[in-house]
C-alpha cells in the first residue's frame, strides 16, 4: 500500500508541473500577442502623426488668388506627393515647381475642381490615365520634365485650352485622339524631338497659337492652312528647306518666325499674306542676296532705332523685297532664253 500511495503522490506532482508549464507557455504566448499589437498600434500611430504633420505642412502652401485656392510648392524637396493630399481635394490650382518631383500622383482624378495643374521644371516622366477624368482642367503645364509618352486619355480632358510640353526633349509623337480638344488654343512643343508636326495638331479646330521651334522639323504639311484660327507660330531652330505654298492661306496667321533653319527661297504666293504682320527669315541660306535701303530715323534714341532696323532686316519688308526680286531675275532669265532661242525659218 505504501508503494502505491508514493506512486499516486509522483503523478500528481508530474501533472502539477506540467500543469505550470503550460501555463508558463500560454502566458509568454499572449504576452508576445499583446506586444505584437502595441508594436502594430504604435507603428499606426507613428504613420497618422507623419500624415497629419505632412498635411498641416501642405496646408501652409495654401493660397487664395482671384477667388481661387491654389497648392503652391517652390524650391522644396518634394519627389512624390503623400497620399493625404487627397484631404485638400478642393484645391482648384497646382503650382509645383523645381522640386523634383518624378510622377503625377493616380489620385490626381480625385481633384475634380482642378483647373490648372502647373508642374513645370521637375523630373515628371509619366502622364497617368487618370488625368483623363479631369474634365474641368483648362491648364496642364509640363514644360521642361522628362515626359516621353502622351496617354490618349488626355483627350478626355475636354476644357484644356492650354497645353505646354516645351523641352521634354525625347518627346517626338502624339496620340491621334487629341484631336478632340476642341478648346485648345494654345500650344507649346518646342525643345523636344518632333521631326513633323502631328497631323492630330493640325486638327485641331481652336488653335491660336503654336510653338514647334527647336525640333527636327523637315517639312510642314502641305494641310497647313487647315489651322483655320492661328494666329502666331514659331517654327525658330529646325531643319525646314522649303515652305509649302498653302502657307499663303493661313489667313488668321500675323505673327510668323522662320529663324535658324534651311530655307532657300520664299513662297511667291506669301506675298499676299496682308494680316502677317511680323516675319522672321534670319539666319537661313536664302539662295538671293536682298539688303534694305538704310532707313533715315528722325529720333534722338539712336541706339533704339537701330534695334528696331535689325530686327526688321529679315521681316515682313525683306520678305515682300525678296519676293520681288526673285520676280524680277526670274523675268530676266526667261527674257535671255527666249532671246537665244533660234528663228524657225519654215513658219517665215
Amino acid at each position: 500500500m505504501v508503494g502505491v500511495a508514493a506512486c499516486s503522490s509522483v503523478s500528481s506532482i508530474k501533472a502539477l508541473w506540467e500543469t505550470r508549464i503550460r501555463r508558463i507557455q500560454e502566458e509568454d504566448e499572449e504576452q508576445r500577442k499583446r506586444t505584437a499589437r502595441g508594436g502594430a498600434t504604435g507603428r499606426l500611430s507613428v504613420g497618422v502623426w507623419e500624415d497629419r504633420a505632412v498635411l498641416a505642412r501642405l496646408k501652409q502652401k495654401l493660397q487664395t488668388e482671384d477667388g481661387r485656392l491654389i497648392l503652391r510648392i517652390e524650391q522644396e524637396e518634394w519627389k512624390s506627393l503623400p497620399g493625404c493630399l487627397v484631404q485638400l481635394s478642393q484645391v482648384q490650382e497646382w503650382q509645383i515647381h523645381r522640386t523634383g518631383l518624378q510622377k503625377i500622383p493616380h489620385f490626381i482624378s480625385s481633384f475634380q475642381n482642378l483647373l490648372v495643374l502647373d508642374l513645370s521644371r521637375n523630373g515628371v516622366s509619366e502622364i497617368p490615365k487618370q488625368i483623363g477624368k479631369l474634365t474641368r482642367l483648362r491648364e496642364l503645364l509640363l514644360s521642361y520634365n522628362r515626359v516621353q509618352f502622351v496617354p490618349e486619355e488626355l483627350s478626355c480632358c475636354e476644357s484644356l485650352e492650354r497645353l505646354e510640353l516645351a523641352m521634354n526633349r525625347d518627346l517626338n509623337q502624339l496620340p491621334d485622339q487629341l484631336r478632340n480638344l476642341t478648346k485648345l488654343q494654345h500650344l507649346d512643343l518646342s525643345m523636344n524631338d518632333f521631326s513633323c508636326i502631328p497631323d492630330c495638331v493640325v486638327q485641331l479646330p481652336a488653335l491660336e497659337w503654336l510653338d514647334m521651334g527647336g525640333n527636327r522639323l523637315q517639312h510642314l504639311p502641305e494641310d497647313i492652312h487647315r489651322m483655320e484660327k492661328l494666329h502666331t507660330l514659331w517654327l525658330q531652330r529646325n531643319q525646314l528647306e522649303k515652305l509649302p505654298d498653302n502657307i499663303s492661306r493661313m489667313r488668321s496667321l500675323d505673327t510668323l518666325v522662320l529663324s535658324s533653319n534651311q530655307l532657300r527661297d520664299i513662297p511667291p504666293l506669301m506675298e499676299d499674306m496682308s494680316n502677317l504682320r511680323f516675319v522672321n527669315f534670319r539666319d537661313n541660306p536664302l539662295t538671293l542676296d536682298v539688303t534694305l535701303p538704310c532707313r533715315k530715323t528722325q529720333t534722338e534714341d539712336d541706339e533704339d532705332n537701330d534695334d528696331e532696323d535689325d530686327r526688321e532686316m529679315f521681316g515682313r519688308e525683306f520678305m515682300q523685297m525678296y519676293i520681288q526680286e526673285a520676280r524680277k531675275r526670274a523675268y530676266a532669265v526667261l527674257n535671255v532664253h527666249c532671246a537665244h532661242q533660234p528663228i524657225d525659218d519654215s513658219s517665215q
